[in-house]
């Protein structure tokens, strides 16, 4: 993901460490519907992106802000059912993806995490993402985790950006602060950077 993009995204309330970096696999089903792994159990998988390969989205081909504005008034709808879905505010699930992805739904990081929120393929599997590409199944998944980091930060949300970010054993095992990676200390105040102003924005339109 970049500088920021790479999330070593994590499980809900277990303690985990940042994710290493792994080749990622990918096949389509009869039906249909795309499977992707870091542990290819099946022959039909083939490879999709070899650990060190470019990604295929970062921060750094981001759109300029205008069309990030734009980006988001398209995924608006989306966003704000897996919002409700998942009881976090729209506002925060808009900064994160600004972040991770820069609304590019097909972006693929060089730690082979996916789609809009950059879940990796073991997160997406746990939250039931069948394919990370998929936005509606992207987002969901994305919510969903950051509404269990929420509920195990007590709502602190740089801590769960933190965890989101670095793992939420990384939290726990820094004595439930924010973990003094390089990474994680620029991701965290970004985020949060976004929330606030977009936040702002939807209060005082006018502005």
């Amino acid at each position: 993901m970049g500088a920021l993009l790479a999330v070593a995204v994590l499980t809900c309330g277990l303690v985990v460490t940042p994710a290493a970096v792994a080749d990622i696999y990918h096949f389509t089903a009869e039906d249909g519907t795309s499977h992707f792994s870091d542990r290819p159990s099946d022959a039909r998988f083939h490879l999709l992106l070899r650990s060190g390969d470019a990604p295929r989205a970062s921060l750094a081909e981001k759109p300029p802000r205008k069309g990030l504005r734009h980006a988001r008034q398209h995924f608006d709808a989306a966003v704000a059912l897996a919002a409700k879905a998942s009881r976090v505010e729209a506002e925060f699930l808009h900064a994160v993806i600004e972040i991770e992805s820069g609304y590019n739904p097909q972006a693929v990081s060089p730690k082979g995490a996916l789609g809009l929120m950059q879940l990796m393929p073991a997160t997406a599997r746990r939250y039931g993402v069948s394919n990370p590409l998929d936005i509606a199944q992207n987002l969901r998944g994305g919510a969903h985790l950051l509404r269990d980091l929420l509920d195990q930060f007590s709502d602190d949300k740089e801590l769960a950006l933190a965890a989101y970010n670095a793992g939420a054993g990384a939290v726990l095992a820094h004595g439930r602060r924010i973990p003094p990676y390089a990474e994680t200390s620029r991701y965290v105040p970004a985020v949060m950077q976004l929330y606030k102003r977009q936040r702002k924005a939807d209060l005082n339109p006018a502005d």
